[in-house]
């Protein structure tokens, strides 16, 4: 987040210093953040959304899949210091670039999404986790033949593997997602 230090472990207050970090970073203007910050703090009075908050507030969205996985992707990939809890910036900066950001932004977080390893690269294996998680998401049933999360990720991967290693790096997966609707409407639906 960069000025980490600058604000109280926890803090509920809303300082200038963080509306004008969310300002720059974000499309947010100042009344939008302190609605956000408002509605934040009614759902988690600490200042701190943790795992099970998350998963409940997701679960809300898709009252007819099962959102446990896919959450707790979501979950690490946002809590961006890695304290086991996602505070007012991390919440703000994470639905800024899933929802508002440009298309390159949005592909970005998918793939750091997906990166589950955190190596830089999305595997077959990550990939068939993360379609598993999405499958589980949307309640889909169906997961034979072309369904399959496993040859799904395979077919993806073969697809959009320009280096031939087996493996997507971002370039990879943004350019593909970008130049294949199909594949873009499945693995980053919102962007």
């Amino acid at each position: 987040m960069g000025n980490k230090g600058a604000k109280k472990s926890g803090s509920t207050e809303l300082t200038s210093k963080q509306v004008a970090m969310l300002k720059a970073n974000t499309n947010y203007s100042e009344r939008e953040i302190r609605e956000w910050h408002a509605g934040f703090l009614r759902d988690c009075p600490n200042g701190r959304l943790d795992k099970k908050k998350f998963v409940e507030v997701y679960k809300q969205f898709y009252p007819h899949g099962k959102a446990d996985n896919f959450c707790k992707l979501a979950f690490d990939t946002f809590d961006s210091n890695d304290d086991g809890t996602i505070d007012f910036d991390e919440f703000l900066l994470a639905i800024s670039a899933t929802s508002h950001g440009n298309l390159d932004d949005r592909l970005a977080v998918a793939f750091d999404m997906y990166d589950i390893s955190d190596d830089g690269f999305i595997d077959q294996k990550e990939l068939a986790k993360m379609i598993t998680a999405m499958y589980d998401l949307v309640g889909e049933t169906n997961r034979k033949g072309d369904n399959d999360p496993k040859k799904r990720a395979i077919d993806i991967i073969t697809r959009l593997d320009v280096g031939g290693d087996k493996k997507l790096n971002k370039h990879e997966f943004i350019a593909g997602c970008k130049n294949d609707p199909v594949i873009r409407r499945l693995l980053a639906p919102n962007a």
